[in-house]
């Protein structure tokens, strides 16, 4: 099988996605002259690579706990898993992997992306899949990429704050079981609200007072 080699050049949001959607484009390099790729790509996120403001301190407990536990709890964990379909190329080649993002707080990677104020997202990505080629005798090949192949990058946080408020301006979204929904609807009813929003604010609000 020909040697491969990947690199993230660059990251951006696909700006004509139905879901909220990052860009990242991955340069391949080849030994030999590749037909296809079925490549692909699981994309995680590296925490303890970066340091943390005292904001974030607090935004993250939810998902690593208290700071004082960090130590054991900040590890690496799973983003997404893509596929991209590279063409044939000769030596290097460049590909757009598609990487869908949710604004649900019950994956940790939104908790993650929302609990950070600046900075970068350091994030690996592992790449595997199906590589086609010719051997010596212009016979085709297939063989199965490694996943020891692999690229880091830096993802500004910025960016996928920017991807959310394109999608999301000034909102945000939670799930709710029905159970839990039926009675917050009621509720809303009860009180005339013109809206959810205007729902939860009034809890609060009696929330806050009784503290």
């Amino acid at each position: 099988m020909p040697d491969l080699t990947f690199t993230i050049e660059a990251a951006d949001i696909e700006r004509y996605a139905m879901t909220p959607t990052l860009r990242f484009r991955v340069a391949i390099g080849a030994s030999a002259a590749i037909e296809n790729i079925a490549l692909q790509c699981q994309l995680r996120i590296e925490p303890m690579r970066r340091a943390y403001a005292g904001g974030e301190h607090e935004k993250l407990t939810d998902l690593f706990g208290e700071r004082a536990r960090w130590g054991e709890t900040l590890k690496t964990f799973l983003w997404a898993n893509v596929m991209a379909n590279v063409p044939r190329f000769d030596a290097t080649a460049a590909v757009d992997v598609l990487v869908p993002c949710s604004f649900d707080f019950d994956v940790a990677a939104t908790k993650y992306f929302h609990g950070l104020e600046s900075g970068d997202v350091p994030v690996s990505m592992l790449f595997s899949g199906s590589v086609f080629y010719r051997d010596a005798d212009d016979r085709l090949q297939i063989s199965q990429i490694s996943w020891s192949h692999g690229a880091t990058y830096r993802l500004s946080a910025k960016l996928w704050h920017d991807l959310m408020n394109q999608y999301y301006p000034n909102a945000a979204w939670l799930r709710l079981d029905r159970e839990t929904f039926e009675r917050l609807y009621r509720l809303k009813r009860e009180l005339g609200a013109a809206s959810f929003d205007a729902t939860l604010n009034r809890l609060l609000s009696v929330s806050e007072a009784v503290q």
